[in-house]
């Protein structure tokens, strides 16, 4: 990979992106706290090359930081925190302030304005939406969604990073939900009312629509995977609001 990969963010989707990322190339992940550092070593796994490591011998490791001056050096950063307006915000000032001028910024956010996220970058023009798909590892699409002042080169690069990847990029409007979201998440909510209205057992559910539309999940796991909080942000997000029981959940 020609680029330089950067994550700031050390939960699940932080972590599958720097385990897949690591078989083609260096790969700096920065973390909150020496606990989440710690958490995020262990998910990532042996360095790619030690013995019991999943990459091929040689490839360089995934180093993990708390110190967010070590991200100094990349030429593409991936924010991959919490799903927070003003935490992303916060993040991209410090971020802005430490990169290179050529460097490119970009969010992993599944339901947040790519363009509002942009003009707190300092950047705009150097910034993506680069939202992959939870196990990163296993899941070939991007959704790439630009703001209006991303150059052609910030779009060739980011496009590039996807392929480097092994990943299926689809440039997508920038709109609540994109594609994948603004689809699915209706879906699921219908099926946790479909569970409500019939007493249906979950597992009952899910096994029609494997079975039945040739699913890899049934919607009730898929609602557990992606997680319950993560669901009800984006379903406020698109107009689809969450059944009151996901949201007690």
């Amino acid at each position: 990979m020609e680029e330089r990969l950067g994550i700031a963010g050390s939960g699940t989707i932080a972590c599958g992106l720097a385990k897949t990322a690591a078989e083609h190339g260096e790969v700096v992940v920065w973390a909150r706290s020496e606990e989440s550092a710690a958490r995020a070593r262990e998910s990532v796994g042996p360095s790619p090359g030690a013995p019991g490591g999943d990459a091929p011998a040689g490839a360089p490791p995934v180093t993990v930081v708390t110190d967010l001056a070590a991200l100094a050096g990349c030429t593409f950063v991936v924010e991959a925190i919490a799903e927070d307006g003003d935490a992303k915000r916060e993040l991209f000032g410090r971020l802005d302030a430490i990169l290179g001028p050529q460097a490119i910024l970009a969010t992993t956010t599944s339901s947040l304005s790519v363009r509002e996220l942009a003009q707190a970058t300092g950047r705009p023009a150097r910034f993506a939406g680069f939202h992959v798909f939870n196990p990163v590892p296993k899941m070939a699409l991007v959704e790439l969604a630009f703001p209006p002042e991303a150059t052609p080169d910030t779009r060739a690069r980011a496009r590039g990073v996807c392929e480097a990847l092994g990943k299926t990029s689809v440039e997508v409007p920038d709109v609540p939900g994109f594609v994948v979201n603004r689809l699915l998440f209706p879906y699921l909510f219908s099926a946790v009312r479909l569970l409500e209205e019939t007493g249906m057992d979950a597992a009952d559910v899910d096994a029609c629509m494997k079975l039945g539309a040739g699913h890899p999940l049934g919607p009730l796991a898929l609602l557990d995977l992606a997680g319950l909080d993560v669901a009800v942000a984006i379903g406020d997000s698109i107009g689809a609001p969450a059944p009151e029981r996901v949201r007690a959940l």
